[in-house]
């Protein structure tokens, strides 16, 4: 599917103004949960036009001007600010055309500190003496930047962002980036601080994040001098220093792992009392559900500091994968979140070899997502999203589990080295940037001689998943043969309503020899011949179809080859991995 197929019938905002720098002053009032915002946004008018359309959601607006940077001295009003609360915008139209060429829209607006965890919003927590009290955070991740100031709100609308925030002296304000300046200010006749952050990196609308409330940090630094600090609750830094070396080291790994740096100067994990999710990848200011950054070391079960563990990893793959290269629309999110669930697997595999997570991921995220698409109600891991407010409906373990298990199943056909090689030379080509899936895939066939959108396809653009039947097998001297034949499995037991072929790679593994490289399956039949292993006889001989469960499908041996398959694995000769196969 080409890049213009996948766009058809997107609702996109008119590409007639294009954002490249927001200037964003937001003063938030805890005590009556509203904010009032002052922006400037440096915008390239690309057409003449007296009309400008952004998102907008929950917002009131004041004064809204133009300045065109080729006449600085006139400003042009808005003449009429109309909204539409069922498309989520608000269009500005001003008293004159726009001219061609780079300018600035300044607009002044309020908002509301919601309590519905989207958005700018506000949290309810205990002091250490019990005292309730309000902090301010944000969750724009998909689509509530909108609920905080007006903006071009879709991931390909990449712009830099300066923000600036007034808050009550005694609070700890945050945002993505570093601190650059801070100062004292009246307003009217409280004393507040209006601190203003450095420019973040050109990224996209829902990746900015702001944090206002009361907290402690612990900090470390990592190998090429990134500050990594984990925010908590006042006097609990010691249950944030779990995630902190996790962090750290995750930092380091995936610095090498990608082939760039992270690029950054700060990385900040902060535990929010009230959040839907649990985590949220904001770049550099990386804000969690408190049970999923704080544990208590000396009492906590290796179930909990595993959970953690993933979760820290997961987000952090997500500071290049999603944030460095970003997805175009979000009919892409699947490799945005199943990328992530795949990295957070193999970074807690390096950094914590004792969870054995490759082992648990056949239970923990190929079994729901096999679960979930053995039902004729699922979908394709690729599915059109015509409007961004449907995208929630795929946040599911299509998204996040099935599309973990195929990224599993890419990297065991072409093999790590080309895996990693395809990664670095697509993060290195298209940084800072919007991407569509097929990139990755032509970076990976580049690096490993793979057709891998022709493997892909089938698994990302149809639903469901294979039942690979052996209906022959035999052995003849030191060969194994076997006739295949797969079909679209159901759980129900019906018959399929319509003939589905997957290409599936099959990883075939025998009593000696394990490894080898995939046979593809391209067809509905097939019959393969498998070289047994030197001295392998053929009353010890077994084959396992699927070695490492890497191929999302199951399998239906013949009744010879079922009882080869426990006697292999009560003597020893099968993985933990390949015995949970058998269960599946």
């Amino acid at each position: 599917m080409s890049a213009a197929e996948k766009a058809k019938g997107r609702v996109l905002l008119p590409n007639l103004v294009q954002p490249t720098r927001y200037e964003v002053k937001l003063t938030p009032d805890l005590d009556q949960y509203v904010f009032d915002g002052q922006q400037s946004v440096e915008v390239e008018v690309q057409e003449a036009t007296a009309e400008v359309t952004m998102n907008s959601r929950e917002l009131r607006f004041g004064a809204v001007s133009f300045t065109a940077d080729s006449d600085p001295d006139k400003v042009i009003e808005a003449a009429a600010i109309n909204t539409n609360i069922k498309d989520m915008t608000v269009t500005f139209v001003f008293e004159e055309i726009l001219p061609v060429g780079k300018g600035k829209i300044n607009i002044e607006f309020t908002g509301i500190l919601n309590n519905q965890m989207a958005g700018f919003y506000r949290s309810n927590y205990k002091d250490f003496n019990g005292n309730t009290k309000v902090m301010a955070s944000t969750q724009f991740e998909a689509i509530d930047a909108r609920r905080c100031f007006p903006c071009w709100d879709e991931p390909a609308q990449k712009a830099v962002f300066a923000v600036t925030l007034v808050v009550d002296p005694t609070l700890t304000a945050m945002s993505n980036m570093p601190e650059r300046c801070s100062k004292l200010i009246k307003v009217g006749s409280k004393t507040l601080k209006e601190i203003s952050f450095m420019d973040s990196p050109k990224m996209s609308t829902y990746l900015l994040a702001i944090v206002i409330g009361e907290f402690d940090y612990i900090q470390d630094q990592t190998k090429n001098g990134v500050l990594v600090r984990v925010y908590t609750p006042p006097n609990r830094t010691s249950d944030g220093e779990f995630a902190l070396a996790t962090a750290t080291k995750c930092l380091d790994l995936y610095d090498e792992f990608f082939g760039l740096p992270y690029p950054l100067p700060k990385l900040d994990m902060v535990a929010i009392p009230e959040f839907a999710a649990g985590a949220m990848e904001n770049w550099g200011l990386v804000t969690y559900r408190e049970v999923d950054l704080m544990i208590d070391q000396k009492n906590a079960s290796n179930q909990q500091k595993q959970r953690v563990c993933i979760v820290v990893t997961h987000e952090l793959a997500h500071q290049w994968f999603g944030n460095l290269v970003t997805m175009a629309w979000w009919d892409d999110l699947w490799l945005n979140e199943g990328f992530a669930s795949w990295c957070e697997n193999w970074a807690a595999d390096v950094i914590n070899p004792q969870y054995k997570m490759w082992d648990q991921f056949p239970f923990d995220t190929l079994g729901p997502a096999l679960r979930l698409d053995s039902l004729e109600s699922s979908h394709p891991i690729q599915v059109p999203i015509a409007r961004a407010e449907t995208v929630d409906e795929v946040f599911d373990a299509i998204s996040y589990c099935k599309g973990a298990s195929v990224i599993r199943m890419a990297h065991a056909v072409i093999g790590h080295e080309a895996f990693r090689k395809g990664l670095q030379a697509y993060m290195k080509k298209h940084q800072y940037s919007n991407t569509e899936t097929f990139d990755l895939w032509s970076a990976w066939s580049e690096s490993s001689g793979t057709a891998v959108k022709d493997l892909m396809s089938t698994w990302t653009e149809q639903m469901g998943f294979p039942l690979l039947e052996v209906k022959s097998f035999k052995i003849e001297g030191s060969v194994a043969k076997l006739s295949l034949e797969q079909s679209w499995f159901l759980s129900s037991g019906k018959v399929p309503p319509e003939e589905k072929t997957w290409n599936v790679p099959l990883l075939i593994r025998t009593a000696k020899q394990t490894g080898r490289d995939a046979v593809m399956m391209t067809s509905k039949t097939m019959d393969v011949e498998v070289p047994l292993g030197a001295g392998e006889t053929a009353d010890e001989a077994f084959i396992m179809i699927n070695e490492g469960i890497v191929t999302p499908m199951r399998v239906s041996y013949t009744p010879e080859m079922l009882q080869r398959l426990p006697k292999a694995g009560s003597a020893g000769k099968l993985s933990a991995l390949d015995r949970s196969g058998l269960l599946m």
